[in-house]
């Protein structure tokens, strides 16, 4: 595996091996990976020849109160983890070659970013496409592959994609959990035992979410009321937002039909955690 520092170098790789026809697929990181990161780049090797795995803590998507001084690091540990699953590229640049002195130029989706995570992180999507766009123009691939944990990030990139008109395929990979059930998060660290526990209130409600579908409930407020009682019988849990919205556009929905994401953001203790469920999608074992 070739680890790669610098936007120039990363473009040169690339130019080559388009070059030599060899298609290129991106898995975008912020690093200290888990089981689901390299779920991620397994499901790469499938989908192009040359996988680039990049591994950027990106400043500008965190707010200034948020834990990018503290969010968790192993350059080492993570770049052995690569190797491992077959990677060809770790891009891992520094801040000042993403950014440097002068840079004013912003990608931003309009819409899309408004409710759901975007209402308490503003800022947090424009940071989030910024970098996103930066490295389809430096990595030039043909895929790139996304975590369904992240749903809202996952409409937005496919958004700006289509916008602005890249001839790049979007994967939406499905979350990878815990044997308990706790979707993988490099934040779960943060987590106390005991707050370990109560964190797998999410989960659980999901459960009970997909359950009463099956059961044939279709009002989309009282699912949003009982999923609520669920997450806040926990000690420990502070609920942010628990909203049913469309996949595609993220309106909120009052009926529960295809297509429909209950969509959770809850505080276990100091630690955000974010779930979702597209509730009529088949389950993923």
């Amino acid at each position: 595996m070739e680890i790669i520092r610098t936007p120039a170098a990363m473009t040169a790789w690339a130019n080559r091996m388009i070059a030599a026809g060899d298609a290129i697929v991106l898995v975008p990181t912020m690093g200290y990976f888990h089981a689901g990161h390299l779920c991620l780049m397994r499901r790469a090797k499938g989908l192009a020849k040359r996988v680039v795995v990049s591994l950027f803590v990106n400043p500008i998507q965190f707010g200034p109160q948020e834990d990018l001084s503290r969010y968790p690091r192993d350059f080492e540990r993570d770049a052995a983890l690569a190797d491992q699953e077959g990677v060809d590229v770790l891009f891992a640049p520094e801040a000042a070659a993403m950014y440097p002195e002068g840079s004013r130029t912003r990608v931003t989706v309009s819409g899309l970013t408004d409710g759901l995570c975007g209402r308490s992180r503003p800022g947090h999507f424009e940071g989030v496409t910024t970098v996103v766009a930066k490295l389809f123009h430096l990595v030039k691939p043909q895929v790139a592959i996304f975590g369904q944990k992240d749903f809202q990030q996952l409409a937005v990139i496919r958004r700006m994609t289509a916008d602005l008109n890249w001839d790049i395929e979007i994967v939406g990979h499905p979350i990878v959990r815990e044997a308990d059930g706790l979707a993988m998060s490099s934040r779960n660290v943060y987590l106390s035992a005991d707050e370990r526990q109560a964190a797998l209130g999410l989960s659980r409600a999901l459960r009970h979410a997909r359950q009463r579908v099956r059961e044939g409930l279709t009002d989309a407020a009282g699912l949003v009321r009982e999923v609520c009682e669920i997450l806040t019988s926990a000690t420990g849990v502070t609920v942010e937002y628990v909203e049913c919205v469309d996949e595609a556009s993220l309106l909120p929905c009052a009926r529960l039909a295809p297509g429909v994401v209950l969509a959770i953001a809850a505080r276990v203790g100091a630690t955000r955690l974010i779930d979702n469920d597209n509730l009529f999608a088949e389950e993923v074992q």
